[in-house]
């Protein structure tokens, strides 16, 4: 049976990955912050079948400690200060948890044990200000946000334990992905919550920044399987992760509301509070290396992932 540690696994990713693993017969550890234990929403339906260990990425003692306790075959490093918005506000801790953190856990499993593999979520935001479209594992990085510089880092650290020491380290530089576990300050989870909101009459009006920005939305169901199959590989090699196409925010929000009935034209009030300092026009990811050497495809449609999170809104209002 092998083992596997994922830092992160309350959140989105985190917790399908578990379920994922759980399915394929590994035994789970989460790290899991002592201050977090209010946040298992995403987990609870798992809580008996793995085990959680109290560890930060801000504390380098308890992320060896946790690597010594739950000896992995596997560690998924899924953690950070994930959202793009709050690392303008907090950079110093974006950078402290999201490319610092990711070191620490690197340095770890060097001092404990080198052979254990490990997974960084890259972000497809390290590419910001895109040279070229769309984008695969060697277009330049130029990232738009202390979110992104922060990924940035992880990405190339990550890289340089793997050539330096040998170690079985990969990135998956994933696109967005989504789902009904997505946190509500992410704009799809915005969107899709003040839909239902708007549906029963709880809420008049939805502000939203840049609608003409365009992502490659994909679930993130399917995203963690294309994490699990980079780490079954003979040689470690990074991989960007996505659907191919990309849809624009207002196309998004038109979708949501098309699903109640409804025109957002009536409801969405674009509010430039929401812009970014540095926006982000387009992503779009060429994931055919993945598809070629993983054998990887997304299963979900952008409508289908649009369509489930509002319904699963619509219940949680209801």
């Amino acid at each position: 049976m092998k083992t596997a540690l994922i830092t992160g696994i309350t959140g989105q990713d985190g917790s399908y990955l578990a379920e994922f693993l759980l399915e394929k017969g590994y035994k789970v550890y989460g790290l899991e912050r002592r201050n977090s234990s209010r946040e298992r929403r995403n987990i609870t339906q798992i809580l008996d079948k793995i085990e959680l260990i109290n560890g930060d990425l801000l504390d380098q003692a308890s992320i060896i400690a946790a690597i010594k306790e739950s000896n992995p075959d596997e560690i998924y490093n899924l953690a950070a200060q994930s959202f793009v918005g709050s690392s303008w506000g907090q950079p110093e801790y974006t950078g402290n948890v999201t490319a610092l953190g990711a070191l620490r856990v690197l340095e770890a499993i060097r001092q404990v044990n080198p052979k254990i593999k490990y997974y960084q979520a890259s972000s497809s935001e390290m590419f910001g200000k895109v040279k070229t479209t769309p984008q695969d594992e060697s277009t330049q990085l130029h990232p738009r946000s202390p979110y992104g510089v922060a990924k940035c880092f992880a990405h190339w650290i990550t890289q340089n334990y793997r050539e330096s020491y040998g170690m079985f380290c990969v990135s998956g530089i994933l696109f967005n992905h989504e789902s009904p576990r997505r946190g509500e300050e992410f704009v799809t989870r915005k969107v899709t919550k003040a839909v239902a909101r708007i549906k029963y009459g709880k809420q008049k009006e939805l502000r939203l920044g840049n609608l003409d920005a365009e992502r490659d939305w994909g679930h993130a169901r399917d995203y963690v399987e294309a994490m699990w199959l980079m780490m079954q590989q003979d040689k470690p090699e990074d991989f960007v992760i996505g659907t191919g196409i990309s849809n624009s925010v207002r196309t998004m929000v038109e979708t949501a509301f098309n699903h109640i009935g409804l025109n957002y034209k009536d409801y969405v009030v674009v509010d430039p509070k929401f812009f970014r300092p540095a926006e982000v026009e387009i992503l779009l990811a060429d994931a055919s290396k993945a598809e070629k050497i993983l054998n990887w495809k997304p299963k979900k449609t952008f409508k289908d992932l649009i369509i489930e999170m509002v319904d699963n809104d619509l219940k949680l209002e209801k």
